[in-house]
């Protein structure tokens, strides 16, 4: 199966359910096996105990890395509700991941008032001198967007 026959809106769809469980942890992700379409890991950010490297996708790869040691992470896709930061796209360029889907923008997020640099994922992506990544941006832009402001709206902390 190649990335183009992976349905990224059900993917990102299992994301934002994910979220909607857990809406203090509304920064999801999963990891995708593409040569079987399984969902080997998921993770999210983890506000309740305000662990600073403790971000939806670098959850996912630890949990991922936990139950399959020996994969071959060049074959997986990560879905993300929200564009990777700095730092999960530098993780993701250390595990070999080779797609990156995401639901809402680095920029968007910022708009919110969230905490976030001024460096988007592409940009990390296109530095990594070892590993490549394709990076899809605004897929279910909108039911992303709804659930985020849903979140800033309850007036939870940022």
């Amino acid at each position: 199966m190649s990335y183009q026959e992976l349905d990224h809106a059900a993917y990102m769809r299992k994301a934002i359910a994910q979220a909607q469980v857990a809406p203090v942890a509304l920064f999801q992700s999963l990891i995708v096996d593409r040569e079987t379409g399984d969902v080997l890991a998921s993770g999210a950010n983890d506000i309740v105990n305000d662990h600073p490297l403790v971000h939806g996708e670098t959850d996912a790869i630890d949990h991922c890395w936990r139950a399959h040691r020996n994969i071959d992470w060049s074959r997986l896709a990560l879905y993300t509700t929200a564009e990777p930061c700095p730092m999960c796209q530098a993780a993701i360029g250390w595990a070999g991941i080779s797609l990156v889907v995401y639901g809402v923008s680095t920029p968007f997020l910022a708009s919110l008032g969230f905490h976030t640099f001024d460096l988007r994922a592409e940009e990390v992506a296109a530095r990594n001198t070892f590993s490549r990544c394709e990076i899809i941006g605004g897929v279910l832009q909108h039911e992303c967007e709804t659930l985020f402001r849903e979140w800033v709206a309850l007036n939870r902390p940022l």
